[in-house]
């Protein structure tokens, strides 16, 4: 089956272009409009919510002192027990030298602890204290909130759909 291209992303001269106001300002377009909306490049849209969720995220987190990167840390901790800081960069899309900072923090707190691994005794993992694992409780419960505010309008089908579609999108960029 051929799918058509979509009209929506390309530059048309004159079309949605910000039009300077009666005092020579350019008002720029809100999220939702314009190239921020349905005529965005999707890349740029991906982006756009990307930070949006970030920006939430990290106002629901605030009070219990963790940001969004340790939340990421913390919950790909949690899902693969003995994981390397360089592993954990890899899965949360994080520096390194930002997992190192993020890792030495969490240890301080007591969050997360270091085992030497079984056979290359230079490599650290790490994994969930019980602290780590009710520090990663309480932010779950305000991220699963938000969460349900991002599925709000879809139906099951349409939730698999978009989940599917990304996971995809993510695999195959992947392999480039």
């Amino acid at each position: 089956m051929a799918r058509k291209s979509a009209d929506i992303t390309r530059s048309q001269p004159g079309r949605n272009t910000p039009r300077p106001s009666a005092d020579g300002v350019v008002r720029v377009p809100a999220p939702g409009e314009g190239k921020r909306g349905e005529q965005g490049y999707l890349g740029y849209l991906l982006r756009q919510a990307h930070a949006a969720v970030r920006l939430k995220m990290e106002r629901t987190l605030a009070d219990l002192g963790v940001t969004s990167p340790q939340f990421a840390v913390l919950t790909m901790l949690n899902a693969y027990p003995g994981l390397s800081g360089a592993d954990v960069a890899r899965l949360t899309f994080l520096t390194p030298q930002t997992v190192g900072v993020i890792i030495r923090n969490l240890e301080r707190d007591g969050a997360i602890e270091m085992t030497p691994h079984p056979v290359h005794g230079r490599i650290q993992q790490w994994t969930l204290t019980p602290r780590g694992a009710m520090l990663l409780k309480a932010c779950r419960e305000r991220v699963i909130a938000l969460e349900k505010r991002l599925a709000a309008g879809l139906d099951a089908k349409s939730e698999t759909t978009i989940r599917r579609w990304l996971a995809g999108i993510a695999a195959d960029l992947q392999e480039d």
